[in-house]
């Protein structure tokens, strides 16, 4: 709250973000007002203060103490101040003005159910992600077709070891476009695609001398057709934490809170976005991810922990879109493949697969398309050129 009303010094990430969003930002005034103070971008130093945040906050607050000593009763008094009091009443009274579809009855019916979590074991570890609505599932199967295909002895960041990779995460996120989507209205088969025998199916279909170039196809051969994207590769984003922690007895948390500010108006008064997040919903109906009432839309946030065989725990996660199961395998390796320490595993130069529809309106789909970092030798990203892979250069550091 004191942040928020007191304000705090703008960080180079946070002037670079606003400041190549500013045409989206003048797209609301209550956006603008926030954001583009004095009509402009926030630079390095300045002080970023947003009260009608700090006021909305200090609302449920309030609500919370004036419930009494009893802790539960606090937060339902808050709870209850967000989705059926006064904030409710403001964001749907906006959505009406804006011609939204938000009703009071949706904010008061709305729960965050706690949900069963994908766990499987990873050589004498275990992998523990969500469900199939978001990416969790393709974690632990990229990892089963690597064990399958093998990358043993293959030095870091070779080019067959990149290749295999790649690869694999082409037929995991095959998968999850093929089969993923709200569990509660979809029946996705996640102990199928996490099946050995299937695993070894799909993994028999991956090549040394040649990389797929496109989706690689469902085993069940059904006939879908992607149209590929002439555009620009997604620019990469800065509108998604990660965070993390483990206490003193070994709890451990791991969280990937994700939403935009410049693609979604502020309610005015308030100081906070209604979530853009329907935006990952499929306009296709048919598609396992299709728009549906009530569906959640089949999300990108992908947090993970590992259960060390040593009894460790370590939660892990990262910004990053479609890339984050990409990036989070490859640093994974690092660590557990290659001994990396946690730093230098973060830091090491990766790759990203884009051969497979985006997660995002308008659902581009790039086939064979493989992003690589300047700093992974140019020899390397030659060789995986002649496999197939249409190699487009990104920075040394993305």
């Amino acid at each position: 709250i004191r942040f928020a009303a007191e304000g705090f010094a703008v960080y180079p990430l946070l002037e670079r973000s606003i400041g190549s969003h500013v045409a989206e930002y003048r797209r609301w005034a209550s956006n603008t007002a926030i954001f583009l103070p004095g009509g402009r971008a926030p630079k390095t130093g300045e002080k970023f203060v947003q009260t009608d945040l700090a006021r909305t906050i200090q609302f449920m607050a309030d609500q919370d103490r004036a419930a009494g000593p009893d802790r539960l009763a606090g937060l339902d008094a808050a709870h209850h101040a967000f989705y059926r009091g006064d904030i409710a009443r403001a964001i749907v009274r906006f959505q009406e003005q804006e011609g939204g579809y938000l009703s009071m009855a949706d904010m008061a019916e709305y729960r965050s159910a706690i949900e069963p979590v994908v766990r499987r074991s990873w050589r004498e570890h275990e992998l523990i992600t969500c469900g199939p609505w978001c990416q969790g599932p393709a974690l632990h199967e990229a990892l089963a077709l690597l064990e399958r295909v093998g990358i043993a002895g293959l030095p870091h960041n070779s080019a067959t070891y990149l290749h295999r990779i790649a690869e694999c995460v082409n037929l995991a996120m095959a998968d999850r476009e093929y089969h993923f989507g709200d569990p509660a209205f979809v029946d996705v088969p996640v102990d199928y695609l996490l099946d050995p025998a299937t695993i070894a199916r799909r993994a028999a279909a991956v090549r040394d001398d040649r990389a797929f170039g496109e989706m690689p196809a469902p085993l069940d051969l059904s006939n879908r057709s992607y149209q590929a994207s002439a555009a620009e590769l997604p620019k990469v984003e800065a509108d998604t934490s990660y965070c993390c922690a483990v206490d003193r007895w070994g709890n451990a948390f791991s969280a990937t809170p994700s939403d935009g500010s410049g693609n979604v108006p502020v309610v005015p008064g308030l100081g906070i976005t209604p979530s853009g997040r329907g935006s990952q919903s499929r306009p296709d109906p048919k598609h396992p991810a299709g728009v549906a009432p009530g569906k959640r839309p089949r999300l990108t946030p992908n947090p993970a922990m590992v259960v060390t065989g040593a009894g460790g725990v370590m939660p892990f996660g990262t910004p990053g879109g479609d890339v984050q199961t990409q990036a989070m395998l490859q640093v994974l390796l690092n660590i557990f493949q290659h001994g990396m320490e946690v730093q230098d595993a973060i830091e090491a130069p990766r790759f990203a697969s884009y051969s497979f529809p985006s997660s995002f309106a308008p659902f581009e789909y790039f086939p064979g398309r493989l992003a690589v970092e300047g700093r992974i030798d140019p020899a390397v990203r030659a060789d995986l050129a002649g496999r197939g892979h249409e190699v487009q250069a990104w920075p040394e550091w993305t």
